[in-house]
């Protein structure tokens, strides 16, 4: 059988974790059992905010209720890929972290901030890959998507996924679905976007609508299953073969 993907889109609440880890267990618990990996969007767990209240709700990589997500993927059998705000020290992150059922973790810390992040959020400094169901894997999140050298090196690395959590606002959100299908297109790999919906509403800060449109995209850029605006899970299957007639076809080895 091919591996299964679930980008799993919704509309979270920012600065409430309690209500984002009850959702997150929700939406896993949910999905069919085939699936293999399933991908949330930037900031799930904590929501955010540029000012101080966002350091009352990071969490350290540490944090039980990241454990207990850990706990879910392995009862469930299903990897995860998710966003949170991150402390560490004084210092805040915008982190994706990988939770595989064996208990494996990988982290990655976004390394192009948005407008905004970069008043409260350190940048990250290391790109991060991991041996997924899926085969191997980079992770990127958001604003990196507009990085083609971050995605060659990748490239270099020999991954056949991308796991792309994103909250891009739905004023572009024709450049998310470009940006998603290039750089599955340049690195000839899967490329899976989960994409935040709803809104952003809260006291003191800018109301943000969300783009939606969480994709899995081709080996050759083209759309393989996509979503609108609603809250859902984008379940696709990843046919080893559609990976490897596309290699073939530019003439690129696998790994």
């Amino acid at each position: 059988m091919p591996p299964t993907v679930a980008a799993c889109q919704l509309a979270f609440a920012d600065l409430d974790v309690a209500a984002n880890v009850a959702a997150v267990e929700s939406r896993v618990v949910g999905l069919p059992d085939r699936v293999d990996v399933a991908v949330f969007p930037e900031h799930t767990l904590t929501g955010f905010v540029a000012d101080e209240r966002i350091d009352d709700v990071a969490l350290p990589a540490d944090d039980g209720r990241i454990d207990r997500l850990q706990d879910i993927a392995a009862a469930e059998n299903t990897a995860l890929v998710v966003g949170f705000i991150e402390t560490d020290g004084e210092d805040l992150y915008n982190t994706t972290l990988y939770l595989a059922p064996d208990g494996t973790r990988a982290r990655y810390r976004k390394r192009h901030l948005w407008s905004g992040e970069e008043d409260v959020l350190v940048a990250g400094e290391e790109l991060t890959t991991v041996e997924t169901p899926a085969g191997t894997a980079g992770l990127l999140t958001c604003y990196d998507l507009n990085f083609v050298d971050d995605s060659a090196e990748l490239t270099r690395r020999g991954i056949d996924i991308l796991f792309v959590s994103g909250a891009w606002p739905g004023t572009y959100s024709e450049n998310w679905t470009l940006l998603v299908r290039a750089r599955a297109l340049d690195g000839v790999r899967w490329a899976v976007g989960a994409g935040r919906t709803g809104r952003r509403d809260i006291p003191d800060a800018s109301v943000v609508e969300y783009a939606g449109r969480s994709l899995v995209a081709r080996p050759d850029g083209g759309i393989h299953a996509t979503l609108d605006r609603r809250e859902g899970d984008l379940v696709a299957d990843l046919d080893g073969d559609t990976l490897a007639a596309a290699r073939d076809l530019v003439g690129v080895s696998p790994g």
